[in-house]
């Protein structure tokens, strides 16, 4: 929910962040990279028993998630560079409730099987939506720094980097953090599911093109 302002209070200072990245060369896949690599080095972290550490690094990693973005479009913005964004922003995600899994598997594995059960439920929905908005060309819900489309939900980026940082400094309320968050989230997916069931509704393009089968399996 709180994405969009996010984005517009922060695009001013990514923006020059980013313009001094893209004077020194650097590509927006490798600020991609870049934000990936931190994010794993802080799920590691947590993983080790040194949460707070694991904090720095996962808002570094955010912080360079944003500017990738940026940079690509001061350069030249790919359907590649999307991909790969999209990609490890959610193995990402999926990192550190493992790490607090690692960290303290008796206290913590059941909560973090059940957070991650529910970032497979928000996951598809969002990426299914955007696979199907994308064909039929439907423009609602496209965020202007992203390139897919896009339902948006109580459990965005922002409110997910939120509870990262509660688990990082609280960590031994992990458990109670995950499982509430898990709850918003599988909310977040069943919104998300009855909106793209509305929305699509009908026949789409793929659909009127494709042949269909008799009740005697004849393609006609």
């Amino acid at each position: 929910m709180i994405d969009r302002a996010a984005t517009r209070l922060l695009a001013p200072a990514l923006r020059a962040i980013a313009r001094r990245l893209a004077a020194l060369g650097i590509g927006a896949d490798a600020v991609t990279l870049a934000g990936f690599a931190a994010g794993i080095a802080g799920a590691a972290a947590i993983a080790l028993g040194q949460p707070l550490s694991g904090l720095g690094l996962v808002l570094a990693s955010r912080l360079l998630d944003g500017l990738d973005g940026a940079v690509a479009r001061l350069t030249t913005p790919t359907d590649r560079g999307a991909f790969l964004d999209i990609v490890l922003d959610f193995l990402f995600y999926a990192s550190v409730p493992l790490g607090f899994a690692i960290a303290d598997p008796a206290a913590n594995a059941l909560a973090a099987a059940v957070l991650l059960a529910s970032f497979v439920g928000t996951g598809s929905s969002f990426l299914a939506f955007a696979i199907l908005a994308e064909r039929r060309g439907i423009e609602a819900g496209r965020v202007p720094a992203k390139g897919f489309f896009h339902l948006g939900g109580l459990t965005e980026a922002g409110e997910t980097l939120a509870c990262f940082a509660a688990m990082c400094v609280w960590p031994g309320l992990f458990a109670w953090l995950a499982l509430g968050f898990a709850a918003l989230c599988a909310l977040t997916a069943a919104t998300r599911i009855a909106t793209g069931w509305r929305l699509l509704a009908g026949p789409g393009p793929a659909d009127a093109k494709a042949p269909r089968a008799d009740a005697g399996g004849a393609l006609r």
